[in-house]
C-alpha cells in the first residue's frame, strides 16, 4: 500500500513541479509513450534474456511482495515458536516414535492443523520436518552443532532463492539510465534526419529525445531501485520466522529450560514481529 502511495507522490511532485515552474506537460506526455516503448521493451527483453522461467515467475511474485508486504505477521511468529516448542517437547517427553507421525506427514498432523498459516509455508514446514526427521532417524546420536549446520545450510539456500527477484530488480534499476540514453540517442538520430526542418520543429524533436533520458533516470532511481530496496526489506522480514524456528530447535537440543528457549527465539525477532515475553508465555499456556 505504501509503495503505491510513494509512486503517486513521486509522479505528482515531479510532473506537478515541472508544470508549476512553467513547463509544458503536453510535449512530455506526447513523447512518453514512444520513449517508453523503447525503454520498456528493451528492459523486458533484458529481463527475459538474463533470467530463466523460474526466475521470471519469482520476479512476478517479488513485485507482489513489494505491495503486499511480509508474508507473516506477529501472530504467525508467535505460532511458529509455539509449534516448534511443542514438537520439541513431544520429542523430549514422549520420544521419537510419538514425534514421527507429525513430521512425516505434517498435512495430516493434528498439531500442524492448529496452525494453517504456517502449514501453507512449504519452506518453513520442510525446515521443521526435515530437521526433526533427521533427529528421529538418528536416534538422538547427532551433535547439536551438526544439526545447526544442516539448518543453516538449508536456510542459506532458501534465502538465496528468495533474494533472486530483488537482485534482478536492482540490476534492472542499474540498467535503466543507459536504456534511457539509448532511446535519447535514437531520438537524436531521428532529429538529425530532419535537420532541414524549422527550429520550432527541431526543438520539439530534441525535447522528445531528452524525455528518453529523463524517463530512464526517473524509472531507475524513483521507482525500480526503491522497489528493489523495499523487496529486500520484505524478504529479510520473511526470513525472521525461520531463524526463530531454528533457535527453538537448537536451544531445546541443548537442554535449556523452556522459558529460556522461548526467550532466545523471541529476542531474535525484529521489533515489528517481536511479542513481549509475558505475551508469548501466555499464548503458549493458552495453547
Amino acid at each position: 500500500m505504501f509503495a503505491i502511495v510513494g509512486v503517486v507522490i513521486l509522479l505528482v511532485m515531479v510532473f506537478g513541479g515541472f508544470a508549476l515552474t512553467g513547463g509544458a506537460l503536453g510535449p512530455v506526455m506526447h513523447a512518453i509513450p514512444h520513449e517508453m516503448l523503447i525503454i520498456g521493451g528493451a528492459a523486458v527483453g533484458a529481463i527475459v534474456t538474463g533470467n530463466s522461467m523460474h526466475q521470471l515467475k519469482a520476479l512476478g511474485g517479488g513485485l507482489a511482495k513489494v505491495f503486499k508486504g511480509p508474508k507473516h505477521n506477529k501472530q504467525d511468529h508467535i505460532d511458529a515458536i509455539i509449534l516448534t516448542t511443542r514438537l520439541m517437547k513431544i520429542l523430549r517427553t514422549e520420544g521419537p516414535v510419538a514425534l514421527e507421525s507429525h513430521v512425516n506427514d505434517p498435512k495430516s498432523s493434528s498439531l500442524f492443523a492448529e496452525f494453517p498459516r504456517l502449514l501453507a509455508n512449504d519452506a518453513l514446514v520442510h525446515l521443521i520436518c526435515d530437521t526433526l526427521t533427521l533427529i528421529v532417524v538418528s536416534s538422538g546420536t547427532l551433535e547439536v552443532h551438526a544439526v545447526e549446520d544442516v539448518m543453516d545450510n538449508a536456510m542459506k539456500t532458501h534465502f538465496h532463492e528468495l533474494h533472486e527477484p530483488q537482485h534482478a530488480l536492482q540490476t534492472l534499476a542499474d540498467a535503466l539510465p543507459a536504456l534511457g540514453i539509448v532511446a535519447a540517442v535514437l531520438g537524436v538520430v531521428k532529429t538529425m534526419g530532419s535537420i532541414d526542418e524549422p527550429p520550432s520543429v527541431l526543438g520539439g524533436m530534441i525535447g522528445s529525445a531528452l524525455v528518453g533520458t529523463f524517463m530512464g533516470v526517473l524509472l531507475a532511481y524513483g521507482i525500480v531501485a526503491p522497489m528493489a530496496g523495499r523487496l529486500k526489506q520484505v524478504i529479510e522480514e520473511d526470513e525472521q520466522i525461520f531463524h526463530a524456528v531454528k533457535q527453538v530447535v537448537i536451544a531445546s537440543l541443548h537442554g535449556w529450560p523452556q522459558p529460556l528457549v522461548v526467550e532466545s527465539a523471541r529476542s531474535g525477532l525484529g521489533h515489528s514481529f517481536r511479542p513481549g515475553l509475558s505475551e508469548l508465555l501466555d499464548a503458549m499456556r493458552g495453547r
